[in-house]
């Protein structure tokens, strides 16, 4: 018999825990938070409504929605409190292994022994997490894409130990979400789409840091091929120029490859504030960016 998961709460609230716990709360679900900064979410919803404006496909919640249902989020400043009697336990904080063990540790220590504890990360295996509890049967990988643009699907993938009635509790949950399970049969670093969607994001990265294209041309064709209202650089700066620089550098430490390593343009950017959607400048500048005005394609 499968679990069944009714309390939720999601650890970090950045633009995509957010929307975590903002999307379950809409689905009926009793969602708690948990961020060191407050007013994380307020800012989060801020870049959700411009992702929403930018999207092409049909959102899985409107605007209001967003809003109701991120009032429906029991935000706590403490995590014992937001794991408080919860069922599944979800972190998304930044990508840095450390950080997530020591996130993980505090999630085993206080969340009830029959709740499930997954991890966001968009590269790391739960596998180097899980060993940071108690409770590795109850670990696995839920990775979600953009909730917002209507990306309706999330990688799911166990551990060493993960108990199969674990996996499939998530994969009932996400349906209930609204949303396509990608269950990824044998561990690999970055999943099942994230990993093709990485592979993309390195070559265009070192393209156009070492001078080969421009960014801008690489959207276009992409645009032109795939008929999407942008294309890689722009998918980049509504994940958050920061983010992608953390996930490169998380395959540049297990590799040693200087072909995995981030090209140091793009950390310029990071250090230089330049994030993208949720600091309204990145590789574009917001809420009006060149690729999504007229004449952008045929220049």
């Amino acid at each position: 018999m499968i679990r069944k998961i009714k309390k939720v709460a999601a650890v970090g609230t950045g633009i995509m825990g957010t929307q975590i716990a903002t999307l379950a709360a809409c689905r009926g679900y009793e969602v708690s938070a948990h961020d060191r900064d407050e007013q994380a979410i307020q800012r989060s919803l801020e870049s959700i409504r411009a992702i929403i404006e930018l999207s092409w496909k049909e959102p899985i919640l409107t605007p209001e929605e967003w809003e109701r249902g991120a009032q429906r989020v029991t935000f706590f400043e403490e995590l014992p409190d937001a794991v408080k009697g919860a069922d599944l336990v979800i972190e998304a904080v930044p990508e840095d292994l450390d950080l997530k063990r020591e996130i993980f540790e505090q999630m085993d220590r206080y969340a009830p022994e029959r709740a499930i504890l997954a991890t966001n990360s968009s590269s790391i295996p739960v596998s180097r997490i899980e060993t940071a509890t108690n409770r590795p049967q109850l670990c696995l990988n839920i990775h979600f894409y953009s909730l917002a643009m209507g990306v309706n699907m999330a990688d799911l993938m166990g551990g060493r130990s993960t108990a199969p009635e674990t996996l499939d509790a998530a994969k009932a949950w996400l349906r209930s979400m609204g949303c396509v399970a990608l269950p990824v049969k044998k561990e690999i670093k970055g999943f099942c789409f994230n990993r093709v969607w990485r592979a993309i994001k390195r070559e265009t990265l070192h393209m156009w840091a070492e001078g080969f294209v421009d960014y801008k041309d690489i959207d276009r064709a992409w645009m032109i091929a795939y008929g999407t209202p942008q294309g890689p650089f722009g998918m980049m700066d509504r994940v958050g120029l920061d983010v992608v620089y953390a996930i490169e550098m998380s395959y540049y430490h297990e590799t040693g490859n200087i072909r995995d390593c981030p090209p140091k343009a793009l950390k310029d950017m990071v250090d230089q504030n330049k994030l993208g959607i949720k600091t309204k400048e990145g590789f574009y500048s917001y809420p009006d960016p060149e690729y999504a005005r007229p004449g952008f394609i045929l220049p």
